[in-house]
């Protein structure tokens, strides 16, 4: 692919992304997080994010929304990286059908007996990339 056309394919992934990403970001400022970016994706970490994320439906060391993954510290984010990459590139893909997608499939699942998130397809292609636990445990703080 020609560089200029790689280029545009790029701004177009970030745009189709983007009213997630902005999102993430409003998140990570209104809870004081701390802003770094690895590879094109902003990192965001911090007590505020930390305590959100382990009250969740299902506790968790990071989430991704858009281009911005918010992680309860370092080791979280480096820890999560790869899973979370995946969901990054699914957002580039569904761009703000992604959100209502997920949901729906936590729905459906949840509805036929099945655990929404481990069954979930978004989840599964993730979590084949990386060496995260897929067990019931919570996942806990790494600190």
């Amino acid at each position: 692919m020609p560089r200029s056309l790689h280029i545009l394919a790029r701004a177009a992934a970030y745009a189709w992304a983007s009213p997630y990403t902005v999102f993430g970001i409003t998140i990570g400022l209104l809870l004081g997080g701390r802003f770094q970016r690895v590879d094109g994706v902003i990192e965001i970490h911090g007590r505020g994010i930390a305590a959100g994320l382990s009250r969740m439906l299902v506790p968790a060391m990071a989430m991704t929304l858009g281009h911005v993954v918010l992680g309860r510290d370092l080791t979280c984010l480096a820890t999560s990286r790869k899973h979370e990459r995946v969901h990054v590139r699914q957002y580039e893909r569904w761009g703000i059908a992604f959100v209502p997608a997920y949901i729906a499939f936590w729905l459906v699942l949840s509805l036929r007996g099945r655990d929404g998130y481990r069954d979930n397809p978004f989840e599964i292609e993730a979590y084949a990339v990386d060496d995260l636990t897929t067990t019931k445990e919570p996942i806990t703080n790494s600190r």
